[in-house]
């Protein structure tokens, strides 16, 4: 079984979270959702848990960050194309996050970043392994 990744964030607004997380391709599991938890996959490996603040405070005792002023991660994602990079950012605002900066483009690896609508940090890149591979002199792992 490959291993999957959860990634656990604290949302002020579940439904608003869960708009934003669909429109790039997320769906719902239902058996991992209640009033205070939603859980989004966005591929086999990777899942999205979407937490009220107080479900999320069941899990640690720290204080809560607030992502809109401070950054504790920064989540990427991967996409198969630039198109796809555009259309996965341009979706996510739509669904109402905030893109944060101009695109990234370094001709082998092309990037786009937004904030979901709790501040929550995420990269969409699209990237030529091989080209990157050719520019930085590195080779290909065996």
């Amino acid at each position: 079984m490959s291993k999957l990744i959860f990634v656990n964030l604290p949302v002020t607004d579940l439904d608003r979270s869960v708009a934003v997380y669909e429109a790039i391709g997320g769906r719902k599991d239902p058996r991992f959702c209640d009033a205070t938890a939603v859980c989004m996959v966005l591929s086999e490996t990777i899942h999205v848990m979407l937490l009220t603040h107080d479900k999320y405070r069941q899990f640690t005792a720290k204080e809560i960050a607030d992502a809109q002023k401070t950054s504790a991660a920064l989540l990427c994602i991967s996409e198969d194309s630039r198109a796809a990079v555009d259309a996965t950012v341009a979706k996510a605002v739509s669904a109402g996050a905030h893109e944060l900066e101009p695109p990234s483009d370094h001709g082998f690896m092309y990037g786009r970043s937004f904030d979901d609508p709790d501040g929550h940090a995420w990269q969409v890149m699209w990237m030529d392994v091989e080209a990157f591979l050719k520019a930085s002199g590195r080779q290909a792992a065996a």
